[in-house]
């Protein structure tokens, strides 16, 4: 499906450069956005190793246990068929720690984690079970206590008090969350066929 999506769109981009007589701007923006994209690769590629290793050291460590002893009421509220103790439920954990600090880049590597926790323990291989989708609107929709990533970028920009965005972002963020969920466990009602 994305390679369709993403075929469509270079073949658009191609048509209306023709059109509008601006191929010589097309091709130079091709060029120009392949560096890009291969250092974005990159800094991703790195991010990535880095929170993973995190990720190892905190399971050594046994932090994800405690983490998971801390938000096992949220836990059981939410993935209720979820053990405790599970891989699956200590990766969703982490991820949620990350996107409640703000942590954007460490939330994409733990993500990706749990959700192959929870592949792994889905009735139906290939299939998005109710648990990935709920994932990934608490991942989308997540909560911030700390925005780090929109304070960083606010202070770049030359904002003089970069945290002070926080009541609108936690009201905000608690808001889509909120619906998030709601929304999650209604489509999964309405459809059934999950383990939810």
């Amino acid at each position: 499906m994305m390679s369709w999506l993403f075929t469509g769109m270079l073949v658009l981009s191609l048509l209306f450069g023709i059109l509008n007589g601006r191929m010589e701007q097309v091709s130079i923006s091709a060029v120009n956005e392949c560096s890009n994209a291969v250092t974005l690769a990159i800094q991703l590629a790195g991010v990535m190793c880095l929170w993973s290793g995190l990720m190892r050291i905190a399971e050594v460590s046994d932090l994800t246990g405690k983490l998971s002893r801390l938000f096992r009421p949220v836990m059981k509220l939410l993935f209720w068929h979820l053990p405790a103790d599970s891989k699956a439920a200590k990766a969703i954990i982490m991820n949620l720690t990350a996107n409640l600090l703000g942590l954007g880049n460490a939330a994409t590597p733990l993500g990706i984690a749990a959700m192959k926790e929870l592949e792994k323990i889905s009735p139906r291989k290939g299939i998005s079970s109710n648990e990935m989708a709920l994932l990934v609107v608490l991942n989308t929709a997540s909560l911030q206590l700390i925005p780090t990533t929109t304070a960083a970028l606010r202070l770049a920009a030359g904002s003089a008090a970069p945290m002070e965005i926080l009541p609108a972002v936690w009201l905000a963020s608690s808001m889509s969350i909120l619906s998030g969920i709601l929304a999650a466990k209604f489509f999964s009602r309405l459809f059934g066929k999950g383990a939810d």
